[in-house]
């Protein structure tokens, strides 16, 4: 595709002048003629010209058409300008949700329009073929010229959503994973900012570090932060078969832990006992498995929470005078010994 204004060789365009001075004469009504079958024929476009869609597409036809008969008449002043217009009509169809699809067809239907004009300017006239010849082509470069440009512009508009919308996404987990929670009104608004429909639970997910995928992997609904030191997800509701099956397949090989499926508000609780839960199984004090789920080690959770209170605990005389305490001691050591175990470190944690 050429680049109207750009890579498009204006001056190898020019046309007779006097067949450019007929193509001028034709624009009024041709505008006219485009807009009525662009409405018709392309849907969206049929809302009322006074209103803000009618003067977009009134506007772009026209100047489109100015911008025609400038190219073939070997007139490069306006080429940036125009250029730009057609990226502002890429943008625009980007911001509004929509593909490129609308405007690629009326581009289309106001080519037909127009060649059909120009063959009956040609009839009328008795413009030799090698004129109507020279016409068509230089016709549908420019298209694809208009083509091409908007294109440009909608590619650019949506990056920069996509990056917008993903740096929201990010915010909002830092948010939700916030302790103290954040007050539950202000979480519904940045979760509208961020598209993504705040739920009344979540399970969050520990990933031990490494390199992968981007978040662009994941099902869509599911909040990431890939780049920290400590990486995370939070997934809307429960972790069922599906999503365990999905994160198995976006990281295969790296140690995940699903925290409890907990409410929004208790998110950073859940996040710090899948947190620890991979500590644990980095360590082998318990079991490995493609997604460790923190509801099969509670206990262990709580035994190993702060292994220098548990020695407390073991050289104090209360263990030998309550039986509870003495068996929590020697399950927490059971675990602490397990082969692969290693040993506790001086500091303590909390559950």
């Amino acid at each position: 595709m050429t680049r109207v204004g750009e890579a498009a060789d204006l001056t190898a365009m020019r046309l007779p002048d006097p067949l450019v001075a007929l193509i001028r004469g034709e624009l009024p009504d041709l505008a006219d003629e485009i807009v009525m079958a662009v409405r018709r024929d392309v849907p969206g476009y049929g809302r009322p010209l006074d209103g803000a869609c009618g003067q977009v597409l009134r506007s772009a036809v026209r100047r489109n058409l100015a911008a025609f008969t400038d190219y073939v008449a070997g007139f490069a002043g306006g080429a940036a300008e125009h250029a730009e217009l057609c990226r502002d009509l890429g943008r625009l169809e980007a911001r509004e949700g929509r593909t490129m699809d609308r405007l690629q067809a009326a581009y289309r239907i106001g080519g037909r329009v127009a060649w059909r004009r120009f063959m009956r300017l040609a009839a009328r006239h008795h413009l030799p073929p090698s004129d109507m010849s020279a016409l068509a082509d230089a016709l549908f470069r420019f298209l694809d010229g208009l083509a091409t440009m908007s294109v440009d512009g909608f590619l650019e508009a949506r990056a920069r959503s996509e990056a917008s919308l993903e740096e929201r996404r990010r915010t909002l987990l830092r948010r939700l994973l916030a302790d103290p929670p954040e007050p539950g009104a202000d979480l519904v608004v940045a979760a509208g900012e961020a598209g993504w429909p705040l739920p009344s639970e979540v399970t969050p997910v520990a990933l031990e570090p490494g390199a992968g995928p981007g978040a662009e992997a994941l099902d869509r609904d599911v909040l990431a932060d890939l780049a920290g030191p400590e990486p995370c997800l939070l997934v809307p509701g429960a972790l069922d078969e599906a999503r365990r099956a999905m994160l198995v397949r976006v990281f295969p090989g790296r140690r995940l832990a699903a925290g409890l499926t907990v409410p929004v508000g208790r998110a950073a609780d859940s996040l710090r006992w899948a947190r620890r839960s991979l500590e644990l199984a980095t360590e082998g004090v318990i079991d490995d498995a493609p997604v460790t789920l923190v509801e099969d080690h509670l206990m262990a959770l709580w035994l190993t929470a702060d292994p220098a209170l548990t020695d407390r605990i073991a050289e104090g005389p209360g263990a030998a005078r309550d039986p509870f305490a003495a068996e929590a001691v020697l399950r927490a050591r059971a675990l602490r010994d397990r082969p692969g175990g290693g040993q506790p470190s001086d500091g303590g944690g909390s559950l």
